[in-house]
């Protein structure tokens, strides 16, 4: 009797022991843990030619800009149009030139290297020969006077730190409309979990004048891009939603962000929906929250967005919402790898629709294919007047440019 009751005890302590460990490692899941399910097998070449491997809508061609540019993210302009990238896991910064307007890169030109995984960056000019490059690292904010002919910057400015440690990494920049304050996105320092650090979770703005950070929305998991909405003038940002509480919850979101709201996480997302993993009397607190503006298919990994501008594009398509969807590593069947279509009113609404979305890039993954079959990765979306769209890819290391052949009417 006296071995059954020893044997009970040690029952009931494995199993409070598990349930706690569970309990953390769905909080805050270890990175070698993470890798263990997520690819480490190399993609296969992008093929010969100018041609990409995807599939784009009818009347638009899919070519490669550039196959120098490994684990490509972030994509911006300079003053005179050249392409800037941050190459995060290579701590650099890159200009892809196109000086003889074949709409392919010259070459990759070391802007910045050394970094410690810069994500975002911008340009920023008071004049054409004035220039700033902001370059957001994981745990600092830098300025840099940027020549655009030589492509070389000059007076490094430290003007944030940032959080560092655990969790999400990437922190990116948008220049809010009113060209006074930069927006800093900051993920949360965990899958699941009450932060601390008050400027986890959120998207801080900067004062420009100042260099004085506050927060500008709370409550965003992973705010990873950020764009304006060209009709109301506001800022949208695309959410990831938390891992390991089923393949088809939470949804990713695409979020309208309004100052000084806090949009829920980490105890409900979506439409307000309680996260069960908090105390059912902690639900309360999502009416207080602002809810998601559109739902997106959990586990894609919606990153870049962009809006389609007006000029040069099918009239049907201005303002529109493109969205690439990085693609999901933590459910049993793949979802995302892949560009969509967001179906937009004239109110710079999403149009209610059976079918809300529609495919604009695909063929990243094999059809049946698993993650690690993956031929790229769409992170960063760029459009631009003439019916012309950049994708970042960093596991291809690639950037592509998709075009519209010619202006239907």
């Amino acid at each position: 009797m006296h071995k059954k009751y020893i044997a009970l005890i040690v029952l009931v302590c494995v199993g409070i022991a598990g349930y706690f460990t569970f309990q953390y490692l769905k909080e805050k899941p270890p990175a070698f843990l993470t890798k263990l399910v997520t690819t480490t097998k190399p993609p296969p070449a992008l093929p010969e030619g100018d041609l990409a491997p995807f599939t784009a809508p009818e009347g638009f061609t899919a070519t490669i800009y550039s196959r120098d540019t490994p684990g490509a993210r972030v994509m911006t302009r300079d003053q005179k149009g050249n392409m800037l990238v941050s190459l995060t896991k290579e701590g650099k910064v890159v200009a892809l030139p196109d000086l003889d307007g074949d709409q392919k890169s010259d070459r990759s030109v070391t802007v910045l290297e050394g970094l410690k995984q810069p994500h975002g960056i911008l340009v920023s000019c008071s004049s054409e020969e004035s220039c700033l490059l902001y370059v957001a690292e994981t745990g600092e904010l830098k300025s840099y006077t940027y020549n655009a002919d030589t492509y070389t910057v000059s007076n490094p400015q430290t003007l944030a730190p940032l959080p560092t440690g655990d969790g999400h990494f990437t922190r990116t920049l948008l220049m809010h409309p009113d060209g006074k304050r930069l927006l800093i996105s900051v993920g949360s320092s965990c899958n699941v979990c009450d932060e601390s650090d008050p400027r986890r979770a959120s998207i801080q703005q900067l004062d420009l004048a100042t260099n004085i950070m506050t927060p500008y929305a709370t409550g965003l998991r992973n705010s990873v891009f950020m764009a304006i909405n060209p009709v109301s003038g506001q800022v949208w940002a695309s959410e990831n939603g938390r891992d390991l509480i089923g393949d088809d919850i939470p949804p990713d979101e695409i979020n309208a962000i309004t100052e000084r709201k806090d949009y829920g996480w980490p105890v409900c997302y979506g439409k307000n929906i309680p996260d069960t993993d908090f105390e059912s009397s902690r639900g309360s607190e999502c009416s207080a929250s602002v809810p998601s503006r559109i739902d997106l298919e959990a586990h894609a990994a919606a990153l870049g967005l962009a809006f389609v501008p007006e000029e040069g594009w099918p009239e049907e398509w201005r303002h529109d919402l493109l969205v690439g969807l990085h693609g999901s590593w933590n459910r049993s069947a793949p979802v995302g790898y892949k560009v969509i279509r967001i179906d937009m009113d004239q109110n710079g609404e999403q149009v209610a629709s059976a079918n809300p979305f529609s495919d604009f890039l695909t063929g990243f993954l094999p059809e049946g294919g698993k993650e690690g079959d993956a031929l790229g990765r769409p992170v960063g979306v760029m459009t631009q007047p003439g019916g012309v769209v950049y994708v970042s890819d960093d596991r291809a290391g690639a950037i592509y440019r998709v075009s519209l052949n010619e202006m239907p009417y």
